[in-house]
């Protein structure tokens, strides 16, 4: 606050890579992107409907200055961390917006990523990036900081709602005189995605029709020569929503189904995929394998965390598989093993390298530990073959998991699957599918 001059109220965020030509920008990001013009003022039918990407110049209090920034030009809008705001950690005079940083490293990493801030300050950049899923490494050398710091961490979790608002005006674009789109007959929009479903999808349910690439490739290429409104993400929400009210004809074909052998290998990578996604994107999974964008990004996400040979469709039925089995787990951990719940049994732990030997070629449900955290709860047919691949995996390695606990279960998939919610609900794990856990499928939190 300067005394004898204008105070300085601004602040530069510079962008630096170490590779022009090779640097992590998630453009496709919807939780960085704003509204564009063609969607608040031309109703345009072509608008992507997660919006565009904003510009290069942000206002922290825009309500100083209404009549010069306006949301659709080249102004991102966070509120200041006030005094008297909750947010406010109350150790350090300079505290960044939560929301601000959120955007940073949303664009600039993918989940698991290493983020790092030498000059941690208060801590914010770090608690962002654990509630994104990211790993985090911070460098303070007041010693007061650095605990300060380290009692925000340990209140924060994976998954935790980002601190402020996403948009502290109320004000948009004046609309009046803009655009209206023609409301396009309805019973012509829905004619035109069922004769699309019909000649593209090859008898296939809708479901499946999403999770084959080329099949959902086919699917919007009929909707688009139709002339319809909309793009690929549009016409896929169109066509479950048809499905849901019984107006989508019934399929002819079944799919290829994922056996238990198949879920046991690489059911796990997907699990993984969504919940990342789920963290970073803020999507449920429908909303994920709507967008050709979104589903590329689960794909790419799961082989990392999975294995070789395992294709994209397999991938998504895999998720498809493990939101149809939540339910059921959910009741039955309830009812079944609410000992578990209650922390009433003792989860017995062993170090990560002593499950390579042969005994524990059992089947069971496993809980992954990185020191005292959980990270993830798994259920197989073989813990020893789910050991292995995890330690033979560099991106689950960059996890640092040492140990594991292990609950010996023969007794079938159900039961297994049951006590894997119990388990979930119990230790919190940041890996694991929130639908295992809450009794709603939840996006972020």
């Amino acid at each position: 606050n300067c005394v004898n001059g204008f105070s300085r109220s601004h602040t530069h965020l510079f962008h630096f890579v170490k590779d022009k030509k090779k640097f992590t920008f998630n453009r496709s990001n919807p939780q960085i992107r704003v509204k564009s013009a063609r969607q608040l003022v031309y109703a345009d039918g072509r608008a992507n409907p997660n919006g565009r990407l904003p510009d290069n110049t942000w206002i922290t209090r825009p309500q100083d200055a209404p009549e010069s920034f306006s949301p659709n030009h080249d102004t991102w809008y966070f509120a200041r961390v006030a005094g008297t705001f909750a947010e406010r950690e109350g150790f350090h005079g300079c505290q960044m917006p939560e929301q601000l940083l959120a955007r940073i490293i949303r664009v600039s990493s993918s989940p698991n990523d290493l983020v790092v801030d030498p000059f941690a300050g208060s801590g914010t950049t770090l608690s962002v990036a654990k509630k994104l899923g990211r790993q985090w490494l911070g460098f303070e050398l007041s010693k007061e900081y650095a605990k300060y710091i380290g009692q925000r961490l340990s209140k924060t979790n994976v998954g935790d709602p980002i601190d402020g608002p996403q948009d502290p005006i109320s004000s948009a674009p004046n609309t009046a005189k803009g655009k209206r789109r023609k409301k396009s007959n309805q019973q012509e929009t829905e004619s035109a995605i069922i004769a699309a479903y019909q000649q593209a999808g090859d008898g296939y349910p809708a479901d499946y029709i999403l999770c084959d690439p080329e099949l959902n490739a086919a699917f919007v290429s009929a909707c688009k020569k139709s002339g319809v409104d909309g793009n690929a993400y549009v016409w896929n929400q169109a066509m479950l929503q048809l499905r849901k009210s019984g107006k989508l004809p019934k399929s002819t074909r079944r799919p290829p189904q994922v056996s238990a052998e198949a879920m046991d290998n690489y059911g796990f990578a997907s699990e993984v995929a969504w919940r990342l996604l789920a963290i970073d994107y803020g999507l449920t999974l429908d909303k994920i394998l709507c967008s050709p964008d979104f589903a590329a990004e689960f794909d790419r996400l799961a082989a990392e965390f999975g294995e070789g040979g395992v294709t994209p469709c397999q991938y998504r039925q895999a998720a498809i598989s493990i939101r149809k089995r939540s339910n059921a787990a959910r009741s039955a951990a309830a009812e079944d093993f609410g000992d578990w719940l209650e922390r009433k049994r003792k989860l017995g732990r062993v170090k990560i390298e002593d499950c390579l030997d042969a005994e524990f070629e059992i089947a069971g449900v496993y809980v992954l530990f990185a020191g005292e955290a959980a990270i993830y709860v798994g259920e197989t047919a073989n813990i020893r073959t789910r050991v292995e691949q995890v330690l033979n995996n560099s991106n689950w390695l960059d996890l640092e998991p040492d140990s594991v606990g292990v609950v010996p279960c023969a007794d079938g998939l159900p039961i297994k699957y049951a006590l894997k919610s119990a388990l979930a609900r119990r230790e919190n794990p940041p890996l694991n599918c929130r639908m295992l856990v809450c009794d709603s499928e939840l996006t972020g939190n």
